[in-house]
């Protein structure tokens, strides 16, 4: 009898020790931070039967859904859904009132320790609501399985939380290397997660053409098809002219819909871009008659083997022809055939047109473009670029929509209707503010996340550096811009170094977080030491979804300056409490190298250097290697 005692009282201890490891307190960490929360103390723990109340109808269908697959699938919990049962464990409501604080898409979150209550203006706001839901759940909430041991409590606590910003964007460009229907849906997936409201969709640019419009069926028999090139893209040998046609790949309409609906039914509009009047290779390529030179024969869709001169200082030089002939009237009956399909598969009211980085090249050296000139009055390029806008601006709004290009369709001045982009920097975004057209911020030197974001010992190579640091330093109202014309801002992942889905995950990934952050919380809300701490919690959860990320946090940045006849290499981490260990002797450096404290001389017969950084007395970070000859190219 005594020794039953005794395992008795084994098994209350440990069961106490093995539901108080289960309790363990984790860290709040919502990205993106919401705007006020109060965190009261306790947990409110999901019941094997969750009741779930959400209001009817199809706007809240979406919601319903989600919420139902994710507490029933990784907790395994029985869900039973409900509706207007103030009573239920998770309570979904929609206001008969208007909450003009938290506007359309904000919401109010009250967690106590008998049940879950959620409000809003409309299923938007719910929805943000039980994104940060989840995120107060344990990271195991995002598998795809069962997940056993796992404690489903959720602090209680009361947030109230809404954007800063209305247009809360990512682009994925899908010209430059396609990507399915099924790995489009994964994207918006994630965006919602981190309360992104706009799927910038760019389907057309010189290397394939990826929408289906049915009057023109040549632009995706002919367009969307290219020769495959694998390596440095923009370094590429020309393809040979026969070489066959075995990469490419285009969106049905019917697919278009699917996707729009897909991304709306997550609150989030899709922008389409027609990228005119350069960046038309594609265009050409099936239809050349609408080139200045159609008899040149050199219109096929790019490949990523050069065919425009960057080394001029500013727009750049074409080697081969990429834009539409501005003259010729075939080009504007063309656009009207591509807008009224676009405008009648999007319902969004913007289409954008590009309008970027068109060479002027073959318009100078052409006989219409100089008639045209003489005709219209215009005195340069930039002029006959701003008369094509104008032109292609009638043709959207006769279809109901308004356009929106890139920053450069400002030098030939626009309509007082366009919007734009400002990508070349702030300010072209700050002085069309003032100007009175409306803008959205996505300037390369924080927003461009095909930009490298570690070392090139550890990146493909890009011709740039943006690291997440920088990314969290965006601020989509900078000092200077009108607020009142500031419609938000926007990431933008160009695909040219990007192959497949996992790199654009990859890209994306934590620097989608900061720029998500830097568009919905206040700015006095923002905190990097805070928001790295909330990123590494985010990894376990990316971990749990399967959805590839960067480590580039634990990677230090390599700088190497020259002093007489030595060089010195410096090691900066980008985050705090990293330990760096290095070599020069070829072998793999830990935790027992000598410690990184002071720039580091190359010794002189070195041949290769070998980082890493640890934390906590573990390997955390890459192993980065670099050749001693590519370290002596770096100094400045």
């Amino acid at each position: 009898m005594k020794m039953k005692k005794i395992l008795l009282t084994i098994v209350v201890v440990t069961f106490c020790l093995t539901g108080r490891a289960q309790q363990v307190e984790r860290a709040i960490s919502i990205i993106p931070e919401p705007v006020a929360m109060i965190k009261k103390g306790g947990h409110y723990v999901l019941p094997d039967e969750v009741v779930v109340s959400v209001p009817s109808g199809e706007q809240t269908a979406y919601v319903k859904s989600l919420l139902k697959g994710k507490l029933s699938l990784a907790p395994g919990k029985k869900v039973r859904m409900t509706v207007n049962d103030a009573n239920a464990d998770i309570v979904l409501e929609l206001n008969n009132s208007r909450n003009s604080e938290i506007g359309d898409e904000g919401y109010e979150l009250k967690v106590t320790d008998d049940r879950i209550v959620m409000r809003a203006n409309n299923a938007g706001g719910l929805l943000y609501g039980v994104q940060t839901l989840f995120q107060l759940f344990p990271p195991q909430i995002e598998s795809d399985k069962l997940e056993e041991n796992v404690s489903w409590q959720v602090p209680q606590v009361e947030i109230v939380d809404y954007p800063r910003v209305g247009w809360r964007g990512l682009m994925l460009d899908v010209s430059r290397h396609f990507f399915t229907v099924d790995e489009v849906k994964q994207y918006i997936d994630n965006m919602v997660k981190y309360k992104y409201n706009i799927f910038h969709w760019h389907l057309t640019d010189d290397e394939g053409w990826r929408i289906e419009i049915k009057s023109l069926p040549r632009l995706t028999e002919v367009g969307a098809w290219r020769t495959e090139q694998i390596g440095w893209f923009g370094g590429f040998a020309q393809p040979d002219p026969d070489a066959p046609k075995n990469y490419g790949g285009f969106y049905t309409q019917e697919e278009i819909k699917e996707i729009v609906k897909y991304a709306m039914d997550r609150n989030i509009q899709v922008l389409p871009e027609i990228d005119v009047p350069g960046h038309s290779s594609a265009i050409l390529a099936a239809y050349p008659e609408l080139a200045c030179f159609p008899e040149s024969g050199d219109h096929f869709v790019r490949t990523g083997a050069p065919f425009l001169d960057w080394n001029t200082g500013g727009r750049p030089a074409a080697i081969y022809e990429n834009t539409l002939n501005p003259a010729d009237e075939k080009v504007y009956e063309f656009l009207d055939k591509v807008i009224t399909e676009v405008a009648e598969l999007f319902p969004f009211e913007y289409i954008h047109t590009g309008g970027d980085e068109a060479p002027y090249t073959f318009w100078e050296k052409s006989g219409d473009v100089k008639a045209l000139m003489e005709r219209e009055g215009l005195e340069n390029m930039a002029e006959v670029q701003s008369y094509f806008g104008h032109r292609v601006e009638d043709i959207i709004k006769s279809k109901g929509k308004k356009m929106m290009g890139w920053d450069e369709i400002l030098e030939g001045g626009i309509s007082p209707t366009t919007a734009l982009m400002s990508w070349r920097g702030v300010q072209y975004g700050i002085d069309a503010s003032n100007s009175g057209h409306y803008v959205v911020m996505s300037p390369t030197n924080y927003v461009y996340i095909d930009f490298m974001q570690a070392d090139i010992a550890t990146e493909p190579r890009v011709y740039s550096s943006l690291r997440l640091n920088q990314t969290y330093k965006f601020d989509p109202i900078p000092e200077g811009a009108n607020p009142d014309y500031i419609l938000g801002g926007q990431a933008n992942l160009w695909t040219e170094q990007i192959y497949n889905i996992r790199q654009a995950e990859y890209m994306t990934w934590p620097r989608g977080f900061a720029a998500a952050e830097s568009l919905w919380s206040p700015r006095e809300n923002k905190d990097w030491d805070r928001f790295v701490s909330k990123t590494e919690d985010h990894f376990k959860r990316l971990d749990y979804s399967k959805t590839k990320y960067s480590p580039a946090i634990y990677d230090p940045i390599v700088s190497v300056k020259k002093e007489g006849d030595d060089y010195y290499v410096t090691l900066t981490p980008e985050i705090k409490g990293l330990d760096i260990y290095t070599s020069f002797d070829a072998s793999t450096p830990d935790n027992f190298y000598p410690k990184y404290t002071e720039a580091v001389k190359i010794p002189r017969d070195a041949d290769i250097m070998r980082i890493v950084t640890y934390r906590d007395n573990k390997p955390i970070g890459r192993l980065m290697s670099i050749k001693v000859d590519d370290l002596r190219k770096r100094v400045r």
